[in-house]
């Protein structure tokens, strides 16, 4: 790969082939094994125990994840030098998905292997990784990553904790606190955010157990109660100076990748957890009887099951397409050789896709707030019960809107990152903006839809011509005014997940019918979707060139967006009725 040749971002622009696209249905022998080992310690360790994991015991909770880490369910994104398995991403993707279905454990194990363990894996010294890895991927040695402080959520670098080197330079000396810490009443190993003499945001791996180092009471939260929530206190903190992340000045470097990372893997985790309630769902709505017959007989009924599998069908393909894209990347920087800088690659690779990651965070947790909502409706007044799981995975739910960064902070990184490539020369937008305009001034017939699927391939291809139009003209009108315009880059944003849903469940499809598979489902799914997502984008850019255009040169701007949105529509509710009677009577999530 060239040094200057980037790819993040370049589904706005470019079409990309079926062939080249990683689905579910490419896993392998070993992968489907390694969930199926995950399913079954899940099952058969998790479920036994939940109401006491719920009840918050710290000590069965740990004694699971070292359980789990013997299985090699800790270790995955460790590599086999340090002890792990070194797995590719989509293979702990697909890992993180199984997980989910253990709620809170699942949380626990997520913190510890994603955002707590990965920052070692990826910016820690050849000594720090001989000392905690091998530790870390066995469960020996729980992690807590530490970022979030009373005064600064979003405002990460906002940080008030400071660290000062003693006067001998052995030790950075750290006071402040930290808030909100998963895994924070059970951990051993902290990877704590500080500013060094007030000012270089740094990062710094604090044990238990150190002097001064303390911990706050529980929070009492909504959900995912069986997961420690704690606050951290830092007093005077000696921190070895060998115990420093990365370089001094540098850990939003750290910081953000590690949040790419988490808000990824926070989308595999929806994902199971909508496959979950789906599953509820719809055995629930066989089973029970309203006016003399089941209530999945009923139309409205299916129709929120149909909708339910397909947001979950395309925030899957989703998921993959992006595992796949960052394992591509991962292989071009070389970041699987054993090399010292190898963690740095590695994160420098996923970095190239950190508009993806963020998608994926605002359209998984936003899809699973939506099936959890349906799945405690279609369940009535029992969805309202803690003896139902629905219940619990409502409230749980709720959460993934906010960690990570909140999705209307990642939905303002979206258009703003975009931009920023544009800007380096990394994506030629602006220019594909600027040919467009020649375009729309000739005549544009819909063309006949003679092939499976060729509407769909028309209508998200007219979709990025959209998100072209109105994106040239909020960087014509605003220029550099518009990273103040949040709703402006909210639309934006909202255009580009709608586009990114559209085209990844597309290329999967496509990818799913050349292979002669039976795809009828797939194809009814994708050919909903795709209509619903572009009236949403009509609807979205819209409001956008109100806030752009007035008078004339607004009336312009509606008749070139209607001309772009053109195409024959599809019977919804016949091809949901469709869709729905393959998930009642499998009584689960149906491709």
């Amino acid at each position: 790969m060239g040094e200057n040749i980037r790819f993040g971002g370049r589904f706005v622009i470019e079409d990309a082939l079926p062939s080249a696209t990683v689905t579910p249905e490419d896993f392998n022998e070993e992968q489907k094994m390694m969930a199926d080992a995950a399913r079954q310690f899940v099952e058969g360790e998790i479920f036994p125990l939940d109401e006491q994991i719920e009840g918050l015991d710290y000590e069965l909770t740990v004694k699971l994840m070292r359980q789990a880490g013997e299985l090699g369910l800790l270790g995955a994104d460790v590599p086999e030098a340090y002890g792990g398995l070194g797995l590719d991403k989509v293979s702990t993707t697909l890992l993180s998905e199984t997980l989910a279905r253990a709620s809170s454990f699942a949380l626990s194990v997520g913190a510890h292997t994603g955002i707590g363990t990965l920052p070692i894996v990826f910016f820690g010294t050849a000594a720090q990784k001989r000392k905690y890895l091998p530790k870390l991927a066995t469960g020996e040695l729980i992690a807590a990553y530490c970022l979030t402080e009373p005064a600064s959520g979003s405002d990460a670098l906002g940080a008030k904790t400071t660290a000062k080197l003693s006067p001998d330079g052995s030790h950075y000396i750290l006071n402040g606190s930290k808030l909100y810490i998963t895994n924070a009443g059970f951990a051993d190993v902290f990877i704590v955010y500080a500013k060094v003499d007030g000012e270089a945001f740094s990062a710094f791996i604090v044990e238990k157990g150190m002097p001064g180092f303390s911990l706050g009471p529980e929070e009492h939260k909504m959900g995912i109660k069986g997961s420690s929530t704690r606050p951290l206190f830092f007093e005077d903190v000696a921190v070895p100076v060998e115990n420093v992340l990365g370089e001094i000045g540098q850990g939003h470097k750290i910081a953000f990748n590690i949040l790419n990372i988490g808000r990824f893997k926070l989308g595999a985790g929806c994902l199971g957890g909508s496959k979950e309630t789906i599953e509820l769902a719809s055995k629930y709505a066989n089973t029970r009887k309203q006016f003399g017959r089941a209530i999945s007989s009923y139309p409205l009924i299916g129709a929120k099951l149909a909708d339910m599998n397909i947001r979950t069908y395309v925030l899957e393909s989703m998921v993959y397409r992006t595992a796949g894209w960052i394992d591509a990347m991962l292989s071009a920087e070389g970041a699987g050789a054993d090399a010292p800088d190898a963690g740095m690659r590695a994160a420098k690779a996923i970095s190239e896709y950190a508009l993806e990651c963020s998608i994926n965070k605002v359209f998984a947790s936003e899809t699973l707030d939506f099936v959890a909502d349906e799945g405690v409706q279609i369940h009535g007044g029992y969805g309202y019960i803690k003896e139902y799981k629905v219940e619990r995975i409502y409230r749980d739910s709720r959460i993934n809107r906010i960690f990570e960064g909140t999705n209307e902070i990642n939905r303002m990184l979206i258009p703003g990152t975009l931009l920023k490539k544009a800007m380096k020369g990394e994506l030629p937008l602006l220019e594909k903006a600027q040919s467009l305009q020649a375009e729309l001034l000739q005549p544009m017939p819909v063309p006949p839809f003679d092939e499976p699927l060729s509407r769909e391939v028309y209508r998200v291809s007219q979709g990025k011509k959209a998100f072209l139009a109105v994106g040239g003209l909020a960087v014509q009108k605003l220029g550099l005014k518009l990273d103040q315009e949040q709703e402006v880059l909210c639309s934006l944003s909202d255009i580009m997940i709608q586009l990114f849903a559209a085209e990844s469940a597309l290329l999967r499809t496509q990818k799913l019918a050349q292979s002669g598979a039976d795809a009828v489902n797939a194809i009814q799914m994708t050919e909903v979707f795709v209509q619903e997502a572009l009236e949403k984008i009509e609807s979205i850019a819209k409001v956008a060139l109100a806030a752009l255009a007035k008078g004339d040169a607004l009336q312009m701007q509606l008749s070139v967006l209607k001309k772009l949105m053109r195409g024959p529509l599809l019977d919804t509710i016949a091809a949901k009725r469709d869709i729905a009677a393959r998930v009642i009577n499998g009584e689960q999530y149906i491709v």
